[in-house]
């Protein structure tokens, strides 16, 4: 049973407008403007065309109020100038149309969509009723010509546009929640289409403003389609392999999505960029610099063909109800993504997504954005995401609360992933779900707050962490009184991550026997400001802070200056603090000014260090295999079992026969050890290929191999091997002697390692 919340009477004035049973008795989502952009004059240099839906007439010239035109379908055949403005008269409505203008404007001379006319009135509405073409053929497959045709309001291979102060729609029936087919609906649909563009022709598409948009009732199947649809889509596409294509280019720059309203809508209530080219299975895959293979839909070429959208604001924006992941981000580096509040997502989408991420993306912030009353969902159904191939990413200053699913989805094949001061409240599912591939470099979960009941709790950690991860700086608060926190599903799941000064508060007293080591952590009650039980919502995103606060430290918290600093911690805390005051970091998303600022910390004591355990005697020793695979630009080699990093491997060649020997020359004096440690390489679906095994050492006397372990119950990820005395040695093999039943491919490993 979940506690009472503090429902703060700001929800209220956020939630009060119903949705509409018809797009004809569409309400307007919040009291208009004192005057419409339209009413003013146009700021651009360029010419007004304006559409008034009751009176207009099309063969007027509708350069003024007096001669409007009548139709979308009149705007459409217009090629509009750089600075011009196409106004919609508020108060009218486009019932079964589309508004598709052509042209481009420029750098300072934006394209403008907009309203004008009685300040009193509703926004514009285009209720297009999904009157939209078909973007497949009749074999399911992408049609080049009308893919991205979509939206209610369409723009391809165009630049330069703003767009503000409309409602749209786009559904036959309202009432009804379509669960098959192929329907695919957009509000907004800003594509690049790679197959149309012009030889020569600019494939970056530039400056984009989005705001003061309703969006409401877009409907399509629930079911994969590879083509993504929602209240505000930014995508690419291409009907070929992205090999075909040139490097760098088709992407978009300089977009702002703000201040917008969506309810009801599915795929997305914001997608942006997803650069799907036909990138299937392992034909579109490729090896990365570390010789791991990433499948296409992984889109690690987003990165090495600079295919990344760029400089993209994403803020203040409300989604409330969306069929699937509430707002998807792909493919784009330099994003800001803040105060952005999520209200329910995977409502009525059968499959896995999450609230708010970023998925192939690069030097990019999510942050001060609050989602809640997500799904329970077994796979994703997350509120945030560090998805595959990020680079990095950070989470921080976010507020979830009422996710049954859980707090973050966790996939993995990423670099420098930081998740820090964030707050959780009720996110009673997994805190840290999945992980299914190693990453480039360890990731930081810092100074976060999770306030949870343990009797509703699934995990913390569902899976098992493939590679390093610091867990600091964290309160693991657990309130309920009869059931001590779940850390994990399998066991050896903690094995990669390192957990340093966090605080495991449990209410009944009695603590997990899963918990895991922490020799500089604490068993307290934090001592936060307000009670626990009474956390806040409703307050909106623009109050994030006043629901940080609530859980800050009191003063006297023995939590205070209990931390450890690292730099991943940042320079503020989720209130503006700066990091950090008197003898240490706090324990926790708030940073009290206690003691003396410390105004540039250094880190004399790196958390990474605790990380390194016992010496492995196998490093950097001369490793040779039997068989090695020549692909991946030689990068498969046996050096990779000795370097120390999962993140490397070794691959035998695709014909090779078993026996295949791995052996490693550990110098001229004997090393001594009694565990050996086996990883198999199971990133990316990958799954375990030997069976049985033997570990030998050089006898030199009798100039022969000398067998003194062996299993026949195979390696898979993580396996040390113990239990036969102390060898000494100057050389040991691993002989891979059967492959798993019916496995067709040759074994790959990551490391070898010895230890005493």
């Amino acid at each position: 049973m979940r506690p009472p919340r503090l429902l703060i009477p700001l929800l209220a004035a956020v939630l009060a407008v119903p949705l509409m049973p018809s797009p004809a008795s569409a309400a307007p989502d919040a009291t208009p403007k004192a005057a419409w952009p339209g009413n003013t004059a146009n700021p651009y240099g360029g010419r007004d065309y304006y559409i008034d839906g009751t009176a207009g007439r099309d063969t007027a010239a509708g350069t003024s109020r007096t001669t409007a035109w009548r139709t979308l379908t009149k705007a459409n055949g217009v090629t509009f100038a750089p600075g011009d403005r196409i106004l919609l008269k508020a108060g009218t409505q486009w019932q079964n149309q589309q508004l598709w203008p052509k042209g481009s404007g420029a750098s300072g001379r934006p394209i403008t969509i907009s309203a004008y006319g009685d300040a009193g009135a509703r926004r514009p509405y285009i209720a297009t009723n999904g009157r939209v073409p078909s973007p497949f053929k009749a074999d399911g497959t992408k049609n080049p010509d009308t893919v991205g045709q979509t939206g209610a309001i369409v723009l391809r291979n165009q630049q330069y546009f703003h767009i503000d102060n409309v409602e749209l729609s786009n559904d036959d029936d309202f009432a009804t929640n379509i669960t098959t087919g192929s329907y695919v609906r957009d509000g907004i649909m800003v594509s690049i289409n790679a197959d149309l563009l012009p030889a020569g022709a600019d494939s970056v598409m530039d400056g984009f403003r989005i705001h003061d948009v309703y969006v409401h009732d877009l409907d399509g199947p629930s079911s994969w389609q590879k083509i993504h649809y929602g209240a505000v889509n930014f995508q690419v596409f291409g009907s070929k392999s992205y090999q075909a294509y040139p490097t760098g280019g088709h992407y978009f720059k300089d977009v702002r999505i703000e201040n917008n309203t969506f309810r009801t809508v599915e795929l997305h209530a914001i997608q942006f960029a997803f650069n799907w080219f036909d990138a299937n299975g392992t034909d579109a895959g490729q090896y990365d610099e570390a010789g791991k293979f990433h499948e296409g839909w992984e889109q690690l070429w987003v990165r090495t063909r600079d295919l990344y959208s760029r400089d993209v604001y994403i803020g203040h924006n409300y989604a409330e109800s969306v069929g699937q992941g509430a707002i998807q981000l792909a493919d784009t580096k330099n994003m800001t993504v803040e105060y952005n509040e999520v209200n329910g997502f995977l409502e009525r989408y059968d499959a896995v997504s999450c609230g708010l991420y970023l998925w192939a993306g690069a030097d990019s912030v999510m942050q001060f954005n609050e989602v809640y009353g997500g799904p329970d969902n077994e796979y994703d159904g997350t509120p945030w995401d560090l998805e595959y191939t990020n680079f990095n990413v950070t989470y921080q200053f976010n507020y979830s609360h009422d996710n049954e699913a859980g707090w973050m989805a966790y996939m993995g094949n990423s670099s420098n992933s930081v998740a820090r001061y964030n707050l959780s409240v009720n996110d009673n599912g997994v805190l840290v779900k999945n992980m299914l591939s190693t990453n480039y470099s360890p990731t930081y979960f810092a100074n976060n707050t999770f306030v949870y009941d343990g009797a509703d709790l699934d995990w913390v950690h569902d899976e098992t962490f493939l590679s390093p991860v610091y867990f600091l700086n964290n309160i693991f608060y657990n309130y309920s009184a009869t059931t001590t926190t779940p850390w994990y599903r399998k066991t050896g799941a903690l094995r990669q991550a390192v957990f340093s000064n966090n605080d495991y508060y449990e209410a009944s007293g009695t603590h997990s026997a899963q918990e895991p080591a922490d020799p500089r952590g604490l068993r307290t009650d934090p001592r936060f400001a307000g009670d626990p039980a009474q956390y806040v919502t409703g307050a909106g995103v623009t109050n994030i802070r006043t629901a940080a606060a609530h859980f800050a430290l009191r003063p006297g918290s023995p939590l205070i200056d209990a931390g450890r600093y690292n730099p991943h911690l940042g320079t503020q805390d989720f209130l503006g603090t700066h990091v950090y005051y008197g003898a240490g970091p706090d324990i926790g998303h708030t940073e009290a000014r206690a003691g003396a600022q410390v105004p540039d910390p250094v880190d004399t004591d790196p958390v990474e260090d605790d990380g390194a355990g016992r010496t492995n005697l196998a490093l950097g020793a001369t490793a040779t295999a039997s068989s090695t695979h020549p692909g991946a630009n030689g990068t498969l080699g046996a050096v990779n079992l000795t370097d120390g990093r999962l993140a490397t491997r070794w691959a035998a060649a695709d014909a090779a026969a078993y026996p295949i020997n791995l052996d490693l020359d550990l110098g001229s004096s004997a090393v001594s050890f009694d565990e050996v440690y086996l990883d198999e390489y199971t990133d990316a679906g990958t799954n375990p290929r030997v069976q049985s095994f033997a570990l030998q050492r050089w006898d030199a006397a009798t100039g022969a191999w000398v067998t003194f372990a062996s299993r026949t119950t195979g390696i898979g990820h993580d396996l040390t091997v113990t239990g036969f005395g102390t060898v000494a040695t100057t050389r040991l093999r691993v002989s891979l002697t059967s492959a798993v039943a019916g496995e067709i491919y040759t074994p790959t490993l990551t490391e070898i390692q010895l230890y005493l």
